[in-house]
């Protein structure tokens, strides 16, 4: 397949619309592909005369201009952050130009693909399946935003293998093709700084399963309407979550015991979920449940979703910086018993926080430490509700400083909890930046104070 491409992409001006993580592993790939073609590059940022040389043969278009360059283009393969609604990139997906390193990886690979897909828990649902393939001896590679770069397995000249994939909706936006078999976690309202509404967020989720044949698999969220009515309109054959079911303390599917619940590693009962969509996976795979069992009993969690830190001054810090949206911070507080200090707030991508100031009154956190510049807007939520509340505000802009107070504030005995029900982009470069910095001083000052 890679010779196909090859055909294809050689004699055409391509262009690599983004430059940063993603831009420059597509850079290395056509590298591979073509030692001497040109390739042209776009982004925002400008560059350093002595980062450019690295990339040999490269047409730069940097700095605010550097849309100017798409209609020069025959191929351009945009990185997920561009925006899509920017009129030069709209021009461009009408001519049919833009295309993506998932679009193009979907389109060329040999073998069989596992897609997961959802507003929350994709990256351990993705990680759960492939320890469990794993585990069952199947040959199998873990790619995109937790594994692999995607395009250097079409390399590949093995054809017995999975590739197991965790899909965005930026990268499932516009895709054409869908995996062997799909998994729609849950749907939440995110991202609306990005698509113009609600709808076209569900539009591009649905991409994972809505060209799939009546060979492929769906496994999908029934508790929820959207994704539901979604499944009815596929060709595939559908297996929903609720298949497996949790009785006698422990996960079934259908009438078999697959699991007891005191041996699952995950904290959290939005947790089963993904279990269940990764014992569903192996299923259809007709991996034995003795290999299930065993893969999940090792399984590590994976950092920044309700991970404990540890317990300091007798207070217990926990790690939940994945949490940018408000129904996982609620499902975080409803997880643990003794929150007392809360560490919310962040970027503003316009979602409504009323749910979550609910939740929080019910609970009675006591104390709730606030970012900019939804921490504001999570304040005035709550004062809406009950204007009259035992709730200590405390707003800040600093980790360290939130860090600090925590430790003075939290009751001994009870749980300090960073989950900020916001993405992380106005103090921080992402969630694993916040909740690094969330360790490191939860740690220093345990030793300092």
């Amino acid at each position: 397949m890679i010779d196909k491409l090859k055909e294809e992409f050689k004699d055409k001006k391509i262009l690599i619309l983004g430059f940063g993580k993603e831009g420059r592993d597509t850079f290395k790939f056509l590298r591979k592909l073509f030692p001497n073609k040109i390739l042209g590059i776009a982004d925002k940022s400008e560059l350093k005369d002595i980062e450019k040389e690295k990339f040999s043969n490269s047409k730069w278009h940097l700095g605010k201009n550097y849309l100017n360059s798409l209609k020069d283009y025959d191929i351009i393969i945009k990185s997920p952050g561009i925006p899509i609604h920017l009129p030069e990139i709209e021009k461009a997906f009408k001519k049919g130009k833009i295309t993506s390193q998932i679009e193009i990886f979907f389109n060329y690979y040999q073998n069989k693909i596992i897609g997961i897909t959802g507003t929350k828990g994709k990256s351990t649902t993705t990680s759960l399946i492939y320890q469990i393939l794993k585990e069952a001896k199947i040959k199998t590679k873990l790619a995109g935003n937790i594994g692999k770069p995607v395009l250097n397995l079409l390399f590949s000249k093995s054809k017995n293998e999975f590739c197991v994939i965790e899909l965005s909706c930026h990268q499932l936006y516009n895709l054409k093709k869908s995996p062997y078999i799909a998994i729609f976690l849950n749907f939440y309202p995110e991202h609306l700084d990005y698509y113009k509404n609600l709808r076209e967020y569900f539009l591009a989720k649905s991409n994972i399963a809505k060209y799939q044949t009546e060979n492929d698999y769906f496994i999908f969220q029934d508790k929820q309407k959207e994704i539901k009515n979604l499944a009815k309109k596929l060709k595939s054959k559908k297996i929903p979550i609720s298949l497996c079911k949790i009785k006698k303390r422990a996960i079934f599917y259908k009438n078999e015991k697959i699991i007891n619940l005191k041996d699952i590693p995950l904290v959290g009962k939005y947790n089963l979920d993904n279990l269940k969509a990764a014992i569903l996976t192996a299923k259809i795979l007709n991996i034995k449940t003795a290999i299930i069992k065993r893969a999940i009993k090792k399984f590590k969690p994976l950092p920044h979703r309700l991970e404990l830190v540890g317990e300091f001054k007798k207070i217990k810090f926990y790690n939940d910086s994945i949490a940018t949206i408000p129904e996982a911070t609620i499902l975080a507080i409803n997880s643990l018993k003794g929150i007392d200090t809360l560490i919310l707030g962040g970027y503003d991508r316009n979602i409504d926080f009323y749910n979550l100031a609910k939740e929080i009154l019910r609970k009675r956190i006591r104390n709730l430490i606030l970012f900019p510049d939804t921490g504001n807007k999570i304040y005035e939520e709550i004062l809406k509700i009950k204007p009259k509340q035992k709730i200590n505000f405390y707003f800040l802009n600093s980790m360290e400083k939130a860090v600090k107070l925590a430790y003075k504030i939290t009751k001994k005995g009870k749980i300090c909890l960073l989950s900020p029900a916001s993405a992380s982009f106005n103090l921080f470069k992402d969630y694993r930046e916040r909740g690094n910095l969330f360790k490191k001083y939860v740690k220093l000052y345990a030793r300092k104070l």
